[in-house]
Protein backbone atom coordinates (compact mmCIF):
# COMPACT_ATOMS: atom_id res chain seq x y z
CA UNK A 1 0.00 0.00 0.00
CA UNK A 2 1.44 3.63 -0.75
CA UNK A 3 0.98 6.42 1.29
CA UNK A 4 -1.76 8.14 -1.13
CA UNK A 5 -3.41 4.89 -0.68
CA UNK A 6 -3.12 4.97 2.64
CA UNK A 7 -4.26 8.75 3.24
CA UNK A 8 -7.17 7.88 0.93
CA UNK A 9 -8.39 4.54 2.77
CA UNK A 10 -8.55 6.37 5.74
CA UNK A 11 -10.18 9.53 4.70
CA UNK A 12 -12.82 7.38 2.71
CA UNK A 13 -13.22 4.86 4.78
CA UNK A 14 -14.36 7.61 7.65
CA UNK A 15 -16.30 9.84 4.93
CA UNK A 16 -18.69 6.81 4.34
CA UNK A 17 -19.40 6.44 7.93
CA UNK A 18 -20.55 10.43 7.97
CA UNK A 19 -17.75 12.22 8.85
CA UNK A 20 -16.56 15.21 7.16
CA UNK A 21 -13.06 15.64 5.67
CA UNK A 22 -11.01 19.01 6.82
CA UNK A 23 -7.89 20.30 5.36
CA UNK A 24 -4.52 19.70 7.34
CA UNK A 25 -4.24 23.00 9.32
CA UNK A 26 -1.12 25.36 9.20
CA UNK A 27 2.41 23.88 10.90
CA UNK A 28 2.29 27.05 12.96
CA UNK A 29 -0.64 27.48 15.18
CA UNK A 30 -2.79 29.99 14.72
CA UNK A 31 -3.21 32.46 17.84
CA UNK A 32 -1.75 30.24 20.29
CA UNK A 33 1.70 30.51 22.03
CA UNK A 34 1.35 26.94 24.05
CA UNK A 35 3.59 25.17 21.40
CA UNK A 36 5.68 25.97 18.64
CA UNK A 37 4.32 23.91 16.05
CA UNK A 38 0.91 21.50 15.30
CA UNK A 39 2.34 18.70 17.33
CA UNK A 40 -1.07 16.61 16.90
CA UNK A 41 -4.09 16.70 14.68
CA UNK A 42 -6.33 17.56 17.34
CA UNK A 43 -4.02 20.68 18.17
CA UNK A 44 -6.38 23.14 15.90
CA UNK A 45 -9.66 21.55 17.09
CA UNK A 46 -9.11 22.13 20.79
CA UNK A 47 -11.75 25.31 20.19
CA UNK A 48 -14.16 22.64 19.22
CA UNK A 49 -13.30 20.03 21.82
CA UNK A 50 -14.19 22.51 24.44
CA UNK A 51 -17.53 23.22 22.89
CA UNK A 52 -17.91 25.50 20.06
CA UNK A 53 -20.06 24.83 16.97
CA UNK A 54 -17.59 22.83 14.23
CA UNK A 55 -18.64 24.49 10.50
CA UNK A 56 -18.36 20.89 9.01
CA UNK A 57 -20.32 18.99 11.71
CA UNK A 58 -19.63 16.85 14.49
CA UNK A 59 -18.15 14.01 12.67
CA UNK A 60 -14.18 14.88 11.15
CA UNK A 61 -11.48 12.93 9.78
CA UNK A 62 -8.49 14.55 8.59
CA UNK A 63 -4.63 14.07 7.89
CA UNK A 64 -2.61 16.91 9.65
CA UNK A 65 1.22 17.90 8.92
CA UNK A 66 2.38 17.90 12.74
CA UNK A 67 6.22 18.24 13.94
CA UNK A 68 7.73 17.61 17.16
CA UNK A 69 11.11 18.81 18.65
CA UNK A 70 11.04 16.83 22.01
CA UNK A 71 13.02 13.99 20.32
CA UNK A 72 15.36 15.59 17.51
CA UNK A 73 18.25 14.19 19.46
CA UNK A 74 17.02 10.24 19.21
CA UNK A 75 16.02 10.98 15.29
CA UNK A 76 18.51 8.22 13.36
CA UNK A 77 16.32 4.88 15.27
CA UNK A 78 14.19 2.92 13.26
CA UNK A 79 10.89 5.31 14.35
CA UNK A 80 12.11 9.06 15.71
CA UNK A 81 10.58 11.40 13.43
CA UNK A 82 10.22 15.39 13.69
CA UNK A 83 7.77 15.68 10.82
CA UNK A 84 5.12 13.46 10.93
CA UNK A 85 1.62 12.65 9.74
CA UNK A 86 -1.32 12.25 12.00
CA UNK A 87 -4.62 10.30 10.38
CA UNK A 88 -7.07 11.19 12.70
CA UNK A 89 -11.13 11.01 13.70
CA UNK A 90 -13.41 13.13 16.05
CA UNK A 91 -16.65 12.85 17.65
CA UNK A 92 -17.69 16.13 18.52
CA UNK A 93 -20.33 15.29 21.13
CA UNK A 94 -21.91 12.76 19.00
CA UNK A 95 -20.57 8.99 19.77
CA UNK A 96 -18.09 7.68 22.34
CA UNK A 97 -16.19 4.75 23.51
CA UNK A 98 -18.28 1.83 21.75
CA UNK A 99 -18.42 3.54 18.35
CA UNK A 100 -15.13 4.75 18.35
CA UNK A 101 -13.59 1.42 19.20
CA UNK A 102 -15.58 -0.42 16.74
CA UNK A 103 -14.82 1.95 14.12
CA UNK A 104 -10.92 1.91 14.86
CA UNK A 105 -11.48 -1.87 14.77
CA UNK A 106 -12.80 -2.22 11.44
CA UNK A 107 -10.15 -0.08 9.89
CA UNK A 108 -7.30 -1.84 11.01
CA UNK A 109 -8.74 -5.82 10.18
CA UNK A 110 -11.26 -5.00 7.09
CA UNK A 111 -9.99 -2.17 5.73
CA UNK A 112 -6.85 -2.10 6.14
CA UNK A 113 -6.53 -5.87 6.69
CA UNK A 114 -4.13 -6.17 9.62
CA UNK A 115 -4.63 -10.08 11.09
CA UNK A 116 -6.62 -9.24 14.53
CA UNK A 117 -4.38 -11.75 16.30
CA UNK A 118 -1.35 -9.28 15.66
CA UNK A 119 -3.63 -6.93 17.75
CA UNK A 120 -3.21 -5.74 21.24
CA UNK A 121 -4.87 -3.08 23.13
CA UNK A 122 -4.24 -1.37 26.65
CA UNK A 123 -7.38 0.45 29.01
CA UNK A 124 -7.36 2.90 31.67
CA UNK A 125 -7.52 0.96 35.19
CA UNK A 126 -8.40 4.15 37.19
CA UNK A 127 -6.19 5.80 39.52
CA UNK A 128 -7.06 8.09 42.63
CA UNK A 129 -10.48 10.04 42.03
CA UNK A 130 -10.58 8.69 38.87
CA UNK A 131 -12.53 5.27 38.02
CA UNK A 132 -11.21 2.78 36.11
CA UNK A 133 -12.55 2.56 32.42
CA UNK A 134 -14.85 -0.30 32.30
CA UNK A 135 -16.80 -0.17 29.03
CA UNK A 136 -13.62 -0.04 26.93
CA UNK A 137 -12.39 -3.32 27.80
CA UNK A 138 -15.61 -4.70 27.71
CA UNK A 139 -16.55 -3.54 24.02
CA UNK A 140 -12.88 -4.97 23.06
CA UNK A 141 -13.90 -8.49 24.23
CA UNK A 142 -17.33 -8.28 22.77
CA UNK A 143 -14.95 -7.86 19.24
CA UNK A 144 -13.25 -11.27 19.69
CA UNK A 145 -10.08 -9.83 21.58
CA UNK A 146 -8.85 -12.53 24.62
CA UNK A 147 -8.20 -10.84 27.85
CA UNK A 148 -4.47 -11.85 27.66
CA UNK A 149 -4.16 -9.22 24.78
CA UNK A 150 -6.22 -6.38 26.58
CA UNK A 151 -3.91 -4.41 29.40
CA UNK A 152 -4.98 -1.94 32.11
CA UNK A 153 -2.82 0.76 33.05
CA UNK A 154 -2.95 3.79 35.02
CA UNK A 155 -2.66 7.64 34.10
CA UNK A 156 1.12 7.26 33.14
CA UNK A 157 -0.23 5.13 29.92
CA UNK A 158 -3.50 5.55 29.31
CA UNK A 159 -5.25 9.00 30.16
CA UNK A 160 -4.12 11.65 28.04
CA UNK A 161 -4.01 15.90 28.89
CA UNK A 162 -2.30 18.52 27.18
CA UNK A 163 0.30 20.39 28.89
CA UNK A 164 -1.42 22.74 30.64
CA UNK A 165 -5.52 23.39 31.26
CA UNK A 166 -7.76 21.99 28.91
CA UNK A 167 -9.72 18.70 27.36
CA UNK A 168 -8.33 15.28 28.99
CA UNK A 169 -9.98 11.73 29.62
CA UNK A 170 -9.15 8.01 29.29
CA UNK A 171 -7.92 6.38 26.41
CA UNK A 172 -7.72 2.74 24.94
CA UNK A 173 -4.21 2.49 22.72
CA UNK A 174 -4.13 0.18 19.71
CA UNK A 175 -0.85 -1.82 19.45
CA UNK A 176 0.83 -4.15 17.16
CA UNK A 177 2.62 -7.35 18.09
CA UNK A 178 6.04 -7.64 15.83
CA UNK A 179 6.42 -11.15 16.63
CA UNK A 180 9.62 -10.43 18.89
CA UNK A 181 9.81 -12.75 21.94
CA UNK A 182 8.33 -10.87 24.77
CA UNK A 183 11.45 -8.98 26.72
CA UNK A 184 10.23 -11.06 30.44
CA UNK A 185 6.94 -12.66 31.91
CA UNK A 186 5.68 -9.20 32.50
CA UNK A 187 6.35 -8.39 29.00
CA UNK A 188 3.47 -5.47 27.50
CA UNK A 189 2.53 -2.63 25.66
CA UNK A 190 3.65 -0.69 27.84
CA UNK A 191 7.59 -1.60 27.47
CA UNK A 192 9.91 -0.26 25.13
CA UNK A 193 11.60 -4.03 24.12
CA UNK A 194 10.27 -3.05 20.49
CA UNK A 195 7.55 -6.30 20.65
CA UNK A 196 4.70 -3.85 21.00
CA UNK A 197 4.23 -1.01 18.57
CA UNK A 198 1.33 1.47 19.18
CA UNK A 199 -0.98 2.33 15.76
CA UNK A 200 -3.79 4.28 17.02
CA UNK A 201 -4.45 6.00 20.42
CA UNK A 202 -8.63 7.06 20.91
CA UNK A 203 -8.63 9.79 23.44
CA UNK A 204 -12.38 9.79 25.28
CA UNK A 205 -12.55 13.44 26.69
CA UNK A 206 -14.84 13.60 29.25
CA UNK A 207 -13.13 15.44 31.52
CA UNK A 208 -11.42 19.44 31.56
CA UNK A 209 -8.42 20.05 33.23
CA UNK A 210 -7.73 23.30 34.92
CA UNK A 211 -4.50 25.55 35.37
CA UNK A 212 -3.98 24.43 38.91
CA UNK A 213 -4.95 20.64 38.11
CA UNK A 214 -8.70 20.06 39.14
CA UNK A 215 -10.79 18.03 36.91
CA UNK A 216 -14.04 18.36 36.50
CA UNK A 217 -17.13 16.86 33.45
CA UNK A 218 -16.80 18.34 30.30
CA UNK A 219 -20.58 19.30 29.05
CA UNK A 220 -19.85 17.41 25.67
CA UNK A 221 -17.88 14.47 25.68
CA UNK A 222 -15.99 13.82 23.10
CA UNK A 223 -13.22 11.27 20.92
CA UNK A 224 -9.98 12.59 19.74
CA UNK A 225 -8.00 9.76 17.93
CA UNK A 226 -4.73 9.54 16.07
CA UNK A 227 -3.08 7.04 13.95
CA UNK A 228 0.76 7.71 12.90
CA UNK A 229 0.80 7.50 8.62
CA UNK A 230 4.23 6.96 8.61
CA UNK A 231 4.31 4.08 11.36
CA UNK A 232 1.22 2.02 9.76
CA UNK A 233 2.69 2.56 6.05
CA UNK A 234 5.57 0.96 7.44
CA UNK A 235 4.14 -2.37 9.21
CA UNK A 236 1.33 -2.56 6.59
CA UNK A 237 4.53 -3.03 3.65
CA UNK A 238 6.37 -5.48 6.10
CA UNK A 239 9.41 -2.99 6.38
CA UNK A 240 11.98 -2.75 9.80
CA UNK A 241 11.96 1.10 9.34
CA UNK A 242 9.64 4.11 9.16
CA UNK A 243 12.93 5.09 6.61
CA UNK A 244 12.41 2.15 4.26
CA UNK A 245 9.24 3.39 2.90
CA UNK A 246 8.69 4.83 -0.31
CA UNK A 247 8.26 8.37 1.60
CA UNK A 248 11.72 8.59 2.48
CA UNK A 249 13.52 5.56 -0.21
CA UNK A 250 13.85 8.19 -2.58
CA UNK A 251 15.51 10.70 -0.68
CA UNK A 252 18.12 7.75 0.59
CA UNK A 253 18.57 7.30 -3.08
CA UNK A 254 19.44 10.70 -3.53
CA UNK A 255 22.03 11.53 -0.96
CA UNK A 256 23.76 8.28 -2.09
CA UNK A 257 24.04 9.90 -6.01
CA UNK A 258 24.95 13.12 -4.37
CA UNK A 259 27.71 11.95 -2.15
CA UNK A 260 28.48 8.68 -3.03
CA UNK A 261 28.12 7.19 0.47
CA UNK A 262 26.52 3.91 0.52
CA UNK A 263 23.09 3.81 3.47
CA UNK A 264 24.11 1.09 5.56
CA UNK A 265 22.48 -1.71 6.89
CA UNK A 266 23.93 -1.43 10.50
CA UNK A 267 25.75 -4.77 11.04
CA UNK A 268 28.31 -2.80 12.25
CA UNK A 269 29.59 0.86 14.77
CA UNK A 270 30.46 2.54 11.52
CA UNK A 271 27.45 1.68 9.06
CA UNK A 272 25.26 2.20 12.00
CA UNK A 273 26.92 5.74 12.03
CA UNK A 274 26.58 6.16 8.64
CA UNK A 275 22.87 5.11 8.40
CA UNK A 276 22.00 7.25 10.83
CA UNK A 277 23.65 10.16 9.14
CA UNK A 278 21.33 9.71 6.46
CA UNK A 279 17.87 9.08 8.62
CA UNK A 280 18.67 12.17 10.08
CA UNK A 281 19.73 14.12 6.57
CA UNK A 282 15.98 12.54 5.14
CA UNK A 283 14.23 13.53 8.32
CA UNK A 284 15.72 17.12 9.15
CA UNK A 285 15.05 18.28 5.51
CA UNK A 286 11.88 16.91 5.04
CA UNK A 287 10.65 18.91 8.41
CA UNK A 288 12.16 21.68 6.98
CA UNK A 289 10.40 21.33 3.58
CA UNK A 290 7.46 21.35 4.84
CA UNK A 291 8.14 24.25 7.57
CA UNK A 292 9.23 26.50 4.90
CA UNK A 293 6.24 25.34 2.22
CA UNK A 294 3.49 26.48 4.62
CA UNK A 295 1.90 29.59 3.60
CA UNK A 296 2.08 31.19 6.76
CA UNK A 297 6.02 31.46 5.46
CA UNK A 298 8.30 31.18 8.55
CA UNK A 299 11.91 31.51 7.87
CA UNK A 300 15.56 30.90 9.58
CA UNK A 301 16.36 33.13 12.49
CA UNK A 302 17.06 32.94 15.75
CA UNK A 303 13.73 32.80 17.80
CA UNK A 304 10.72 30.80 17.99
CA UNK A 305 9.81 28.44 14.76
CA UNK A 306 12.55 30.02 13.13
CA UNK A 307 15.19 28.73 15.17
CA UNK A 308 14.08 25.39 15.14
CA UNK A 309 13.98 25.66 10.95
CA UNK A 310 17.82 26.78 11.47
CA UNK A 311 19.05 24.10 13.65
CA UNK A 312 16.82 21.26 11.32
CA UNK A 313 18.36 22.68 8.15
CA UNK A 314 22.35 22.89 9.75
CA UNK A 315 22.20 20.10 11.36
CA UNK A 316 20.99 17.88 7.89
CA UNK A 317 23.53 20.80 6.03
CA UNK A 318 26.28 19.41 8.59
CA UNK A 319 26.03 15.52 8.34
CA UNK A 320 25.93 16.52 4.37
CA UNK A 321 29.13 18.13 4.11
CA UNK A 322 30.83 15.43 6.09
CA UNK A 323 30.28 13.03 3.70
CA UNK A 324 31.34 15.53 0.87
CA UNK A 325 27.97 16.35 -0.84
CA UNK A 326 28.26 19.10 -3.31
CA UNK A 327 26.76 22.85 -2.45
CA UNK A 328 23.74 22.96 -3.33
CA UNK A 329 22.43 19.21 -2.35
CA UNK A 330 20.18 20.19 0.41
CA UNK A 331 18.01 22.52 -2.56
CA UNK A 332 18.33 19.04 -4.63
CA UNK A 333 16.77 16.88 -1.73
CA UNK A 334 13.61 19.53 -1.33
CA UNK A 335 12.86 19.23 -4.80
CA UNK A 336 12.62 15.52 -4.39
CA UNK A 337 10.49 15.97 -0.97
CA UNK A 338 8.12 18.24 -2.92
CA UNK A 339 7.77 16.31 -5.99
CA UNK A 340 7.03 13.19 -3.39
CA UNK A 341 4.38 15.39 -1.27
CA UNK A 342 3.29 17.57 -3.57
CA UNK A 343 -0.13 15.76 -4.43
CA UNK A 344 -1.35 15.19 -0.91
CA UNK A 345 0.26 19.20 0.32
CA UNK A 346 -0.08 21.39 -2.96
CA UNK A 347 1.40 24.30 -0.85
CA UNK A 348 4.67 22.66 -0.99
CA UNK A 349 4.72 22.87 -5.15
CA UNK A 350 3.40 26.42 -5.12
CA UNK A 351 5.96 27.73 -2.17
CA UNK A 352 8.56 25.68 -4.10
CA UNK A 353 10.73 28.32 -5.14
CA UNK A 354 10.72 29.80 -1.49
CA UNK A 355 12.06 26.60 -0.16
CA UNK A 356 14.86 26.71 -1.97
CA UNK A 357 15.73 30.27 -1.83
CA UNK A 358 15.70 30.19 1.81
CA UNK A 359 17.60 26.65 2.20
CA UNK A 360 20.13 27.96 -0.37
CA UNK A 361 20.65 31.55 1.49
CA UNK A 362 20.64 29.77 4.97
CA UNK A 363 23.97 26.92 3.44
CA UNK A 364 25.89 30.04 2.52
CA UNK A 365 25.41 31.66 5.90
CA UNK A 366 25.90 28.20 7.77
CA UNK A 367 29.32 27.47 5.73
CA UNK A 368 30.81 31.02 7.38
CA UNK A 369 29.83 29.48 10.68
CA UNK A 370 31.40 26.24 10.01
CA UNK A 371 34.21 27.86 8.94
CA UNK A 372 34.75 30.05 12.19
CA UNK A 373 33.76 26.78 14.15
CA UNK A 374 36.44 24.53 13.32
CA UNK A 375 38.88 27.27 13.46
CA UNK A 376 37.59 27.44 17.33
CA UNK A 377 37.72 23.55 17.36
CA UNK A 378 41.41 23.72 15.78
CA UNK A 379 42.46 26.22 18.65
CA UNK A 380 41.15 24.01 21.08
CA UNK A 381 42.41 21.09 20.01
CA UNK A 382 45.88 22.42 19.97
CA UNK A 383 45.95 22.75 23.61
CA UNK A 384 45.22 19.65 24.52
CA UNK A 385 48.33 16.97 25.49
CA UNK A 386 48.79 13.89 23.49
CA UNK A 387 45.93 11.81 23.72
CA UNK A 388 43.92 14.28 25.87
CA UNK A 389 40.40 14.25 26.39
CA UNK A 390 38.04 17.74 24.79
CA UNK A 391 36.80 19.24 28.21
CA UNK A 392 32.80 19.33 27.87
CA UNK A 393 32.17 22.71 28.32
CA UNK A 394 34.07 23.16 24.73
CA UNK A 395 32.46 20.63 22.95
CA UNK A 396 29.14 21.83 24.23
CA UNK A 397 30.19 25.57 22.99
CA UNK A 398 30.74 23.77 19.82
CA UNK A 399 27.62 22.29 19.71
CA UNK A 400 25.73 25.42 21.18
CA UNK A 401 27.53 28.53 19.21
CA UNK A 402 28.39 26.91 15.60
CA UNK A 403 25.94 24.14 15.42
CA UNK A 404 28.31 21.12 15.52
CA UNK A 405 26.68 17.37 16.40
CA UNK A 406 28.71 16.15 19.33
CA UNK A 407 29.58 12.75 16.94
CA UNK A 408 31.38 15.45 14.34
CA UNK A 409 33.43 16.99 17.54
CA UNK A 410 33.71 13.20 18.34
CA UNK A 411 35.34 12.56 14.96
CA UNK A 412 37.16 15.71 14.83
CA UNK A 413 39.06 14.90 18.02
CA UNK A 414 39.73 10.73 16.88
CA UNK A 415 41.11 12.37 14.14
CA UNK A 416 43.78 13.44 16.02
CA UNK A 417 44.20 11.27 18.60
CA UNK A 418 41.87 12.72 21.40
CA UNK A 419 38.55 11.80 22.70
CA UNK A 420 35.57 14.09 24.14
CA UNK A 421 34.14 14.00 28.26
CA UNK A 422 31.08 12.38 27.02
CA UNK A 423 29.46 12.33 30.74
CA UNK A 424 30.36 15.63 30.82
CA UNK A 425 28.77 17.24 27.87
CA UNK A 426 25.81 14.24 28.33
CA UNK A 427 24.89 16.51 32.18
CA UNK A 428 25.51 20.12 30.16
CA UNK A 429 23.44 19.03 27.48
CA UNK A 430 20.97 17.65 30.18
CA UNK A 431 20.93 21.24 32.11
CA UNK A 432 20.53 22.88 28.93
CA UNK A 433 17.47 20.43 27.76
CA UNK A 434 15.78 21.32 31.21
CA UNK A 435 16.28 25.01 30.81
CA UNK A 436 14.97 25.17 27.38
CA UNK A 437 11.89 23.07 28.95
CA UNK A 438 11.17 25.77 31.42
CA UNK A 439 11.82 28.57 29.47
CA UNK A 440 9.15 27.66 27.03
CA UNK A 441 7.00 26.57 30.34
CA UNK A 442 7.17 30.17 30.86
CA UNK A 443 7.11 31.67 27.68
CA UNK A 444 4.57 29.42 25.89
CA UNK A 445 1.59 29.96 28.29
CA UNK A 446 -2.60 30.30 27.45
CA UNK A 447 -2.68 28.40 24.21
CA UNK A 448 -5.95 27.35 22.19
CA UNK A 449 -7.87 25.34 25.34
CA UNK A 450 -7.39 28.99 27.44
CA UNK A 451 -10.33 31.10 25.93
CA UNK A 452 -10.92 33.35 28.50
CA UNK A 453 -12.30 37.02 28.60
CA UNK A 454 -8.65 38.44 28.14
CA UNK A 455 -7.70 36.23 25.13
CA UNK A 456 -10.90 36.20 23.34
CA UNK A 457 -10.14 40.55 23.46
CA UNK A 458 -6.83 40.19 22.30
CA UNK A 459 -7.82 38.02 19.21
CA UNK A 460 -10.46 40.07 18.25
CA UNK A 461 -8.00 43.00 18.47
CA UNK A 462 -5.77 41.32 15.99
CA UNK A 463 -8.33 41.31 13.82
CA UNK A 464 -8.87 44.93 13.70
CA UNK A 465 -5.29 45.91 13.81
CA UNK A 466 -5.07 43.72 10.59
CA UNK A 467 -7.33 45.36 9.04
CA UNK A 468 -5.50 48.92 10.08
CA UNK A 469 -2.19 47.77 8.52
CA UNK A 470 -3.78 47.00 5.22
CA UNK A 471 -5.25 50.63 5.22
CA UNK A 472 -2.24 52.40 6.25
CA UNK A 473 0.35 50.48 4.72
CA UNK A 474 -0.91 48.25 1.66
CA UNK A 475 -3.51 46.02 0.98
CA UNK A 476 -0.81 43.39 0.23
CA UNK A 477 -0.54 43.03 4.17
CA UNK A 478 -1.22 39.92 5.30
CA UNK A 479 -1.13 38.05 8.80
CA UNK A 480 2.15 36.04 8.76
CA UNK A 481 1.63 34.67 12.84
CA UNK A 482 0.06 35.59 15.40
CA UNK A 483 0.80 34.68 19.41
CA UNK A 484 -1.81 35.38 22.46
CA UNK A 485 -1.68 35.40 26.17
CA UNK A 486 -3.80 37.12 28.66
CA UNK A 487 -1.44 39.66 28.94
CA UNK A 488 -0.42 40.67 25.30
CA UNK A 489 -0.78 39.99 21.94
CA UNK A 490 2.06 39.22 19.00
CA UNK A 491 1.08 39.94 15.20
CA UNK A 492 3.36 38.73 12.79
CA UNK A 493 2.43 40.59 8.89
CA UNK A 494 4.15 41.05 5.43
CA UNK A 495 5.81 44.12 4.88
CA UNK A 496 9.58 44.86 4.00
CA UNK A 497 10.22 48.19 6.35
CA UNK A 498 10.74 48.97 9.52
CA UNK A 499 7.11 51.28 9.99
CA UNK A 500 7.84 54.78 11.13
CA UNK A 501 6.28 56.17 13.93
CA UNK A 502 3.17 57.97 12.55
CA UNK A 503 2.30 54.61 10.98
CA UNK A 504 2.20 53.55 14.04
CA UNK A 505 0.01 55.73 15.69
CA UNK A 506 -2.18 55.94 12.91
CA UNK A 507 -2.99 51.86 12.76
CA UNK A 508 -3.10 51.88 16.73
CA UNK A 509 -5.71 54.95 16.17
CA UNK A 510 -7.88 53.42 13.49
CA UNK A 511 -7.97 50.03 15.78
CA UNK A 512 -9.57 52.81 18.86
CA UNK A 513 -11.60 54.19 16.37
CA UNK A 514 -13.41 50.83 15.90
CA UNK A 515 -13.15 49.94 19.14
CA UNK A 516 -14.92 53.20 20.08
CA UNK A 517 -17.65 52.92 17.29
CA UNK A 518 -19.11 49.81 19.15
CA UNK A 519 -19.43 47.71 16.45
CA UNK A 520 -20.87 44.03 16.86
CA UNK A 521 -18.96 40.70 15.84
CA UNK A 522 -20.74 38.27 13.27
CA UNK A 523 -20.15 35.04 12.53
CA UNK A 524 -21.29 33.49 9.89
CA UNK A 525 -20.87 29.77 8.15
CA UNK A 526 -20.10 29.44 4.51
CA UNK A 527 -18.15 27.33 1.90
CA UNK A 528 -14.86 27.84 0.86
CA UNK A 529 -16.37 29.67 -2.40
CA UNK A 530 -18.57 31.75 -0.61
CA UNK A 531 -16.10 33.11 1.77
CA UNK A 532 -13.84 34.07 -1.00
CA UNK A 533 -16.10 35.94 -3.01
CA UNK A 534 -18.03 38.06 0.13
CA UNK A 535 -14.12 39.43 0.16
CA UNK A 536 -12.97 37.55 3.60
CA UNK A 537 -9.37 37.29 3.88
CA UNK A 538 -7.74 34.42 5.15
CA UNK A 539 -6.17 31.04 4.16
CA UNK A 540 -8.25 29.03 1.96
CA UNK A 541 -8.38 25.25 2.16
CA UNK A 542 -7.28 23.08 -0.96
CA UNK A 543 -10.92 20.92 -0.56
CA UNK A 544 -13.22 22.43 -2.35
CA UNK A 545 -16.91 22.32 -0.35
CA UNK A 546 -14.90 23.31 2.94
CA UNK A 547 -17.22 24.75 5.37
CA UNK A 548 -15.46 27.80 7.14
CA UNK A 549 -16.85 30.10 10.04
CA UNK A 550 -16.44 33.97 8.74
CA UNK A 551 -15.96 36.85 11.28
CA UNK A 552 -17.17 40.42 9.91
CA UNK A 553 -16.71 43.56 12.37
CA UNK A 554 -18.75 45.79 10.27
CA UNK A 555 -17.17 47.14 7.33
CA UNK A 556 -13.98 46.83 9.11
CA UNK A 557 -12.92 43.66 8.35
CA UNK A 558 -14.31 40.39 7.60
CA UNK A 559 -12.00 37.36 8.12
CA UNK A 560 -12.13 33.09 8.00
CA UNK A 561 -11.13 32.17 12.04
CA UNK A 562 -12.18 29.52 14.18
CA UNK A 563 -12.52 32.11 17.57
CA UNK A 564 -12.60 32.69 19.95
CA UNK A 565 -14.09 36.29 19.53
CA UNK A 566 -16.02 39.05 21.75
CA UNK A 567 -19.67 39.91 20.61
CA UNK A 568 -18.92 43.70 20.48
CA UNK A 569 -15.72 45.83 19.81
CA UNK A 570 -16.67 47.92 22.51
CA UNK A 571 -16.02 44.96 25.39
CA UNK A 572 -12.24 45.41 23.92
CA UNK A 573 -11.06 48.79 25.94
CA UNK A 574 -7.83 50.96 24.94
CA UNK A 575 -5.57 49.31 21.96
CA UNK A 576 -2.08 50.33 22.42
CA UNK A 577 0.71 49.06 20.23
CA UNK A 578 4.28 48.64 22.34
CA UNK A 579 6.74 47.86 19.83
CA UNK A 580 7.54 47.02 16.12
CA UNK A 581 10.19 45.24 15.62
CA UNK A 582 11.52 42.68 12.77
CA UNK A 583 10.79 38.97 12.79
CA UNK A 584 12.58 37.74 10.20
CA UNK A 585 12.92 38.82 6.61
CA UNK A 586 10.06 40.85 4.78
CA UNK A 587 8.03 40.12 8.18
CA UNK A 588 7.49 42.54 10.88
CA UNK A 589 6.21 42.06 14.26
CA UNK A 590 3.72 44.11 16.46
CA UNK A 591 3.24 43.78 20.61
CA UNK A 592 0.51 45.38 21.94
CA UNK A 593 -1.80 45.06 24.80
CA UNK A 594 -5.65 46.56 26.09
CA UNK A 595 -5.68 48.44 29.13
Amino acid sequence: MTANELRRSYIDFFTARGHAEIPSASLIPENDPSVLFTTAGMHPLVPYLLGEGHPAGNRLCDCQKCLRTDDIDEVGDASHLTFFEMLGNWSLGDYFKRESITLSHELLTKALGIPQEKISVTVFAGEGEIPPDAESPAVWEELGYPAERIFAFGIKENFWSMAGAGPCGPDTEIFYDTGKEPCSAECSPACNCGKYVEIWNNVFMEYYRAADGALSPLERKNVDTGLGLERVLCLLNGKQSVFETELFAPLLEEITALTGAQYADGSSVASGAQQRAFRIIADHLRAAVFILGDDKAVQPSNVDQGYILRRLIRRAYRYLSNMNAPDGAMVTLARTIVALYKEAYPELERNAEFICEKLEREEKAFRKALEHGLKKAEKFLAALPEGGVLPAEQAFKLYDTFGFPVEFTQELTAERGFSVDMDGFRELFAEHQAKSREGAAQKFKGGLADSGDATTRLHTATHLLGAALRQVLSDDVRQRGSNITPERLRFDFSFERKMTPEEVAEAEMLVNQAIGAAIPVVCTELTVDEARESGAIGVFGDRYGERVKVYSIGDVSKEICGGPHAANTAELGHFVIKQETSSSAGVRRIKAVLE
